[in-house]
């Protein structure tokens, strides 16, 4: 009997260091965002395994690719003085965007973010301090959006955020799993380009170009605020898909035209 005991004990101990823990269930590996680029205004593509991996987990880099439908993002970790000139455009050609923020732009600009939310438009999180997400643990992980999503409540009366995008694009299905049971949807993107670089831009001709040349129905664009290129290629960019077709639409618009096409 006192035989069988201590084995049930030694069992049940064992069991404790081998049995994973929710966050240690999930791989860890890093990936690093990254899609076959669009050509012939094709929808860009991330391949089936990745595609299985973001719809697990409800992440996302394309919306509707049967509609000539645009979804604009920015990212914003801090500002060059270019953010202001884009909220212009977005206003004057009635379009709306969706501005990931990082805690050091909320400190150094909250009359942006402000203005961004005012003149109707989605802050969403880049997180606190912009770290590598899969090298942090899950305690930081939480503090590291709950700090955007406060300061962003107490600067603007944004209730919530609704989406994440992992600083520079690298992930793990452990950080997608973590992002949704905090209650975030991780948007990546279909169309980027070498835009952050401030030392090297290249005119803006060169932003135009790029956005004129990927573009695709169903495009998440993803800019940096940064670029003097995006800021003065942004007006006529956006008047050109217009005759092109293009309609522009926010990532709400998106999420609620999913939702009915699941109820139907």
């Amino acid at each position: 009997m006192k035989k069988n005991w201590l084995f049930f004990i030694a069992f049940m101990i064992s069991m404790t260091f081998i049995s994973p823990s929710a966050e240690a269930a999930h791989s860890n590996r890093p990936i690093h965002w990254g899609f076959k680029r669009s050509t012939n205004h094709k929808p860009a593509e991330a391949g089936g395994q990745l595609d299985k991996l973001l719809e697990k987990y409800d992440a996302f880099y394309l919306g509707e690719t049967s509609k000539k439908v645009i979804y604009l993002t920015f990212d914003n970790g801090y500002e060059k003085g270019y953010t202001p000139q884009v909220l212009d455009v977005l206003k004057k050609q009635k379009v709306p965007a969706t501005f990931f923020v990082t805690g050091h732009y909320l400190n150094s600009q909250p009359q942006l973010v402000q203005r961004m939310v005012k003149e109707g438009h989605i802050v969403g999180n880049h997180s606190w301090h912009h770290p590598d997400m899969t090298k942090i643990n899950e305690e930081r992980f939480k503090r590291e959006l709950d700090s955007v999503r406060d300061k962003v409540n107490e600067l603007t009366g944004q209730e919530g955020i609704n989406y994440l995008r992992p600083p520079r694009g690298i992930f793990s299905e452990r950080v997608l799993a973590l992002s949704r049971e905090l209650g975030y949807q991780p948007v990546f993107w279909s169309l980027a380009f070498v835009d952050w670089k401030t030392d090297s831009q290249r005119g803006w001709k060169y932003a135009y170009d790029n956005i004129m040349q990927q573009i695709h129905p169903g495009c998440i664009l993803l800019l940096h605020t940064v670029s003097k290129d995006n800021a003065e290629a942004l007006d006529r960019a956006i008047t050109d898909l217009k005759k092109e077709g293009y309609t522009f639409k926010s990532l709400n618009d998106l999420m609620f035209e999913r939702e009915i096409d699941e109820q139907f």
